[in-house]
This record gives structure tokens, C-alpha cells and sequence, in this order.
């Protein structure tokens, strides 16, 4: 079983877009580090982009500027993708990100070409604009993409944060766009770190 079944359209516009369709589903081999909330196992990507998309629906009144839930859903669904050939990179793990940027490029450049090229070129553009965290529609949408893990971690003793020996001045680090773009959140999450320093969650 696998892509040596998969049986042409006849058209080539049509094979490349059901080819990558299939590609994709390698998202849900690519692991997390953070846990699912029941604890029972690691999140994979797939899932952590199905969950922050849906997120982009309920959060965008603690947005301070307006944001195009489309555009952010379409930002949550794709920002990951590049992960099936570069991997998942801890955010926290210095030397896993020295690299991370020529890594995703190069993985971007592999998967994208792979479908029909202005679909290519769009979600390229999708993903290019998240990372650059330079819109409203990216900003909310990477806020939903560190609050999403953040809050697992509050749900599962810290688990990833105590796993690494994760600072808070890190973690507040990585926050920086919440703080900036959804500050009422950021307010809660500055009580959550309270508690998982307290807690032993955090290093301090």
C-alpha cells in the first residue's frame, strides 16, 4: 500500500493536487514534543494544526487589531507543513533552531513545488507571511500557535517545560507576540507561569 497504488486521473493538474493531498497526511507521523491534554501520548502536527485553526474562531476579540479569520485559518492549516521533511524543532532548543530557517526553506521548496504552481506559490506565501509575523492575520495566528501549546502545558504538570529545564524568561520570550498582540490573554498566561514556577514547572 502506499503511493505506488495511486491510480492517475488522466490529468495532470488534478494527480499533483491529489498527490500532495497524500503527501500531507505525513503530518500525522510528525511528533510534538507537548503532550494531548488526557496525557496518554505526543501530539503530532496534524493535530496541533487542526486545533489552533479552530482556535482562530473563538479568540479574535483579544485581538488588539482586527484579524481575517480566513486568512489566520488558512495560515493554521499550512504553517506546519514544511515539518513533514524538516521535522518538528523544540522552541525551546537552542541548538535545534541555529539551523531551523535554511532547513524549512529547503523543505518548503521540495513540497510546495509539488503542486500546481500559483496553489504552490499561495501557500508558500501563506506560510512565508506566519513566520514573518508582520500582519494582523500572522500575528493573531502565531499567537494561537504558542497558546495552544502553552496550554497543554498547564493541563499536563508542565510536562515540556520540566522535561527541558525550560526557563521562564524563555518562555516569556516565546510569549512576546501574545504579549504585544492579545495582552488580555498574555495576562493569564503571566498567572500561569506564576503557578508552574511555584510548581516547579519552570526554572525561574
Amino acid at each position: 500500500m502506499g503511493m505506488d497504488d495511486f491510480i492517475s486521473s488522466g490529468i495532470k493538474r488534478l494527480d499533483s493536487q491529489l498527490i500532495f493531498t497524500a503527501e500531507i497526511d505525513k503530518m500525522t507521523s510528525v511528533l510534538r514534543r507537548n503532550l494531548l491534554v488526557d496525557g496518554s501520548r505526543r501530539e503530532n502536527d496534524a493535530e496541533h494544526s487542526w486545533h489552533i485553526a479552530v482556535m482562530a474562531l473563538l479568540f479574535t476579540e483579544y485581538a488588539k487589531e482586527p484579524a481575517d479569520v480566513g486568512r489566520a485559518v488558512q495560515m493554521c492549516v499550512v504553517h506546519d507543513l514544511v515539518e513533514i521533511y524538516a521535522g518538528d524543532t523544540f522552541a525551546y532548543d537552542s541548538a535545534g533552531n541555529a539551523d531551523k530557517e535554511d532547513r524549512e526553506k529547503a523543505a518548503a521548496d521540495r513540497l510546495f513545488s509539488q503542486l500546481p504552481e500559483e496553489q504552490g506559490r499561495k501557500i508558500r506565501s501563506l506560510w512565508e507571511e506566519f513566520d514573518a509575523m508582520d500582519t494582523a492575520d500572522s500575528k493573531y495566528a502565531a499567537c494561537l500557535d504558542r497558546i495552544q501549546p502553552f496550554l497543554h502545558n498547564t493541563l499536563t504538570d508542565g510536562h515540556t517545560w520540566a522535561l527541558n529545564g525550560t526557563k521562564r524568561a524563555d518562555v516569556e520570550k516565546r510569549m512576546a507576540v501574545v504579549r504585544e498582540f492579545m495582552p488580555e490573554v498574555y495576562a493569564w498566561m503571566d498567572t500561569c507561569m506564576d503557578e508552574a514556577v511555584e510548581k516547579g514547572w519552570l526554572m525561574q
